[in-house]
């Protein structure tokens, strides 16, 4: 497994090359006066490229790749979704909470579900401490789906660290500091939007979120019975 894992390493050295500097774009296009156009090509091109990269994994556990594309193919619809000009955070809101489950079942394929570990403890700390903040600024109609969806990014967050602290190996590292980094994404998202603008937050936002996105991806080059 280790000469695997060192074999790897090159291809997924590239693929992150390739990535980070899409992403690049898509950030600086994010906050650059006339960079529309480049943003809606490179944000939906960027998650795309991390699908890409899972297609591309050697050997990798043909449940957990399926189930993490499936993640970043409905991810990319909720960057869709979110990049519009109308508002559709709702729409965009629904399609990462189906993402967040197809990532949570991933990695369940690894060890079981057990909400009962510490990691589910911290991380419904933290949820619950961002939603009491959040809660008497979100609008009546989204308190519902904000819940539904914080318990399913929590979830799959704890889910992730618990793996990799009964298995640890590269892929269960990947994604449990990919978990983490979606909570800060979409946490700093949360904060800007609804309560107090973030200075450059939309930077921070899209930066942590393509790590997020990256570091899952990244876990199927590694991924174990």
């Amino acid at each position: 497994m280790q000469t695997e894992s060192a074999g790897a390493m090159p291809g997924l050295r590239g693929w992150a090359v390739l990535i980070a500097l899409s992403a690049l774009v898509g950030t600086a296009s994010a906050v650059i006066a006339g960079g529309e156009w480049l943003h809606y090509v490179f944000k939906p091109l960027t998650t795309l490229l991390v699908a890409a990269l899972v297609l591309r994994a050697p050997q990798a556990q043909a449940p957990y790749r399926t189930a993490v594309l499936a993640g970043l193919l409905l991810s990319t619809l909720g960057d869709v979704f979110l990049m519009l000009p109308q508002d559709r955070f709702v729409f965009g809101l629904g399609s990462f909470l189906l993402a967040h489950l197809a990532y949570l079942f991933a990695f369940t394929r690894h060890r079981g579900f057990s909400p009962w570990r510490w990691p589910f403890l911290a991380y419904a700390l933290l949820a619950g401490g961002v939603l009491a903040v959040l809660w008497p600024k979100l609008p009546e109609a989204l308190r519902a789906p904000v819940l539904v969806y914080v318990i399913a990014l929590a979830a799959m967050a704890a889910q992730a660290a618990a793996v990799a602290l009964a298995r640890a190996h590269a892929g269960s590292v990947y994604a449990a500091f990919g978990g983490l980094s979606f909570v800060v994404s979409d946490a700093l998202l949360a904060f800007d939007r609804f309560h107090t603008p973030v200075q450059h937050g939309r930077i921070y936002v899209l930066a942590s979120y393509w790590l997020a996105q990256f570091l899952i991806g990244a876990s199927v080059w590694h991924s174990r019975r």
